[in-house]
């Protein structure tokens, strides 16, 4: 334990805190990109199974709803059982899928697949938060959460990218196979790194008062405010991602899924802009650089209307500079403002967040297909700022009941 008294938590000196690092950067990595890996495959999937666009994003928002299950369960078992044994399983039982869907008869039996999938996934965002919070000292935590959330953006760039690379030069079958494989060894990468937990303290009583500690979240009208933002940011943004495939396939782009996957490296920007927000809210403070973010995601949400390439891809990157600055932020606070049971209260935040990815995915299919790109634009740019300035005037309120 790097010579520390058993108890003290890491900082940025200990070669600790860096295999923590390391191990739930691998993960965050992997998971991440199984999540998003079929969102670029959706128009080839309505081809190749003949099927319609809201069918074909079930093998995403079905992925979220398995995960939702999970971060509700998990979280519970976490707090009892400790956060390392989550983690390495999560990797590991997320692998197994990958091996089998290439070989799935039907395109229902790829959404059965994917569900599971999901639900292996929840073991990783479910935990991690939590164990940065208990293993990490309070002023390192926020720069490990924005390292860690970092990670997050280039999972989700990486599995988009590659599974449309992959898949346009060879097939999809070939992608998931090749994710299969490399998930494999991030597995073995993160039992190896990943330190075992020594300030986890396990939470005692009975199931039904886990549940009361989940409600007491929910009776923290400052949380049910940060995990609002969590389904709306989502929401907005992944229904960005869910239709750019139809929107850069059609008039009068008609790129090709090779140059649409390209679209993805936008992510980039995200891997960039959460250790930036970190940086920047320890010198502004979390609540004025998250409300920045958010306008910010508004406005390169609005840019994409251009009717170029190049204006749509300045509104990606534009879009994911704000919106992971926003995320990594809320994440942060989160975890720092629940007072006990920390990794329920995170489970919360991401269960509410991937709310919105389920809902971004599959529920704004009418807004598609009523009014195209410029229709769901507009709603998914207006969604944020509006929330933005309802929880303003809402937390005014708070404050001056109190």
């Amino acid at each position: 334990m790097d010579g520390q008294p058993a108890d003290k938590p890491y900082t940025l000196r200990d070669a600790a805190f860096w295999k923590i690092i390391g191990a739930l950067g691998f993960a965050s990595l992997f998971i991440f990109s199984a999540m998003y890996t079929t969102q670029p495959l959706l128009p080839l999937f309505t081809q190749e199974f003949g099927i319609g666009v809201s069918a074909a994003s079930l093998s995403v928002s079905m992925t979220t709803l398995g995960l939702i299950i999970g971060l509700l369960v998990i979280s519970f078992l976490s707090d009892r059982r400790g956060r390392t044994l989550f983690i390495k399983s999560s990797v590991v039982l997320a692998v197994i899928p990958f091996f089998i869907m290439p070989f799935a008869p039907s395109f229902a039996l790829i959404v059965i697949l994917r569900f599971i999938q999901g639900v292996a996934l929840a073991g990783v965002p479910a935990a991690a938060l939590a164990y940065i919070s208990e293993e990490v000292d309070r002023r390192s935590a926020s720069f490990a959460t924005a390292l860690y959330i970092s990670t997050n953006a280039l999972g989700g760039m990486t599995g988009r990218f590659v599974t449309g690379y992959v898949t346009e030069h060879f097939s999809w079958q070939t992608a998931f196979l090749g994710l299969g494989v490399a998930g494999a060894l991030i597995a073995a990468a993160v039992l190896f790194l990943l330190p075992p937990s020594k300030r986890f303290a396990p939470a005692e009583g009975t199931a039904k008062e886990d549940l009361h500690a989940f409600l007491f979240h929910l009776r923290n009208p400052m949380l049910v405010i940060l995990f609002g933002l969590g389904v709306v940011l989502q929401l907005s943004f992944t229904g960005v991602w869910t239709f750019l495939p139809f929107h850069l396939g059609g008039e009068p782009f008609n790129l090709s899924l090779e140059a649409i996957s390209y679209t993805y490296l936008a992510y980039g920007i995200g891997v960039i802009g959460s250790p930036l927000a970190g940086w920047l809210s320890g010198r502004l403070g979390l609540r004025p650089v998250r409300m920045a973010g958010i306008l910010v995601m508004s406005a390169g949400i609005l840019i994409t209307l251009g009717g170029t390439t190049a204006a749509v891809v300045a509104g990606l990157c534009v879009m994911c500079l704000g919106f992971f600055t926003a995320h990594s932020l809320t994440s942060a606070t989160v975890a720092r403002d629940a007072a006990h049971h920390k990794g329920s209260a995170s489970s919360l935040y991401l269960v509410s967040y991937y709310i919105g990815v389920a809902a971004g995915s599959t529920l704004l299919s009418p807004l598609w297909t009523l009014g195209g790109w410029d229709l769901l634009v507009i709603f998914v740019a207006v969604i944020p700022a509006a929330y933005l300035i309802f929880s303003l005037a809402a937390r005014k309120k708070i404050r001056a009941r109190v």
